[in-house]
């Protein structure tokens, strides 16, 4: 039945999504998908791993916009009966650099947030009903997603309360929403820190995003333990310090290990144990999302 299996790569025309479409296609059983916005990038990838002896295929997604996400549920609806493995990858990265004016941080707020969560989000909502029994969900986050970025520095007590209500096992989609509209709408009057959010610096419209979708993925997990379906797992992932255009190229490891942790949580066999709704390092180790400790970044 391999032939009626299929994978779906987020963003994967380059970088971590490339390699994770890689190590699938040498791994899963079943049709591998490399996606992108821009057709001729994707293909263009497709091509550099069919000269390696793959054979990915190839389907146009922008997750910025919801009917390029409907066009792929339909084709893996109709070709394929649904979806076996989700890997979110796709997401943006812009640096707040010194010397830029606050109105940069406010716009970088709202696009960050807009791409990494609430489009992740979206993706999530019209792709889930047509994942199958057994599915694997992986949600890429990191190390800057770790609940433990939050320190409050201009608000201790703001920061714990901020803690506990991302971290509650009660956490709703709609009180979630609100708290990720809460930075947005803080940041655009510089006021987010008093919020508790982490003070404005390099990274930290990715950080806030990136927390969104690990507390995001922690009730997807919940959501499938109480699906009908049966055995559908999900979690998020570090991949590490990749070598990336996101990561400015300043990054220690190779693609090929970024996509390490990431592969291995997709191909998880059927109905294993754990990991599931876990935050998991790049070296598959499991780690507290509320309370750490990270280990270190290698």
């Amino acid at each position: 039945m391999s032939g009626n299996r299929v994978a779906v790569v987020t963003g994967s025309n380059q970088g971590i999504g490339f390699a994770t479409v890689k190590e699938l296609c040498a791994k899963f059983e079943g049709s591998v998908y490399l996606t992108a916005r821009n057709e001729e990038r994707g293909l263009a990838a497709v091509e550099e791993l069919k000269k390696l002896g793959l054979q990915p295929k190839f389907h146009q997604l922008d997750i910025n916009d919801e009917s390029s996400v409907l066009k792929l549920r339909d084709h893996l609806k109709d070709t394929y009966g649904g979806l076996d493995v989700l890997v979110n990858n796709a997401a943006i990265l812009l640096p707040f650099k010194e010397g830029l004016p606050d109105e940069v941080f406010a716009e970088h707020a709202k696009t960050t947030m807009q791409t990494n969560y609430f489009d992740t989000q979206r993706v999530c909502k019209i792709l889930f009903p047509i994942l199958k029994p057994h599915a694997r969900v992986v949600n890429l986050s990191s190390m800057l997603g770790h609940l433990t970025q939050i320190t409050g520095e201009d608000s201790v007590a703001m920061g714990y309360e901020l803690k506990a209500k991302l971290s509650s096992p009660d956490l709703t989609y709609e009180e979630l929403d609100g708290l990720m509209k809460n930075f947005v709408d803080s940041a655009q009057k510089g006021e987010h820190a008093k919020y508790g959010w982490p003070a404005t610096g390099y990274y930290t419209t990715y950080i806030v995003s990136k927390i969104g979708v690990s507390a995001m993925t922690r009730i997807q997990h919940r959501d499938f333990e109480r699906d009908s379906r049966e055995d559908i797992i999900i979690n998020h992932v570090h991949p590490g310090y990749v070598n990336t255009q996101m990561s400015e190229y300043r990054g220690v490891l190779t693609i090929e290990k970024g996509a390490v942790a990431p592969s291995w949580l997709a191909l998880l066999p059927p109905n294993v144990q754990e990991p599931k709704g876990l935050f998991v390092w790049c070296d598959k180790t499991i780690v507290d999302w509320v309370k750490g400790p990270m280990p270190p970044l290698d």
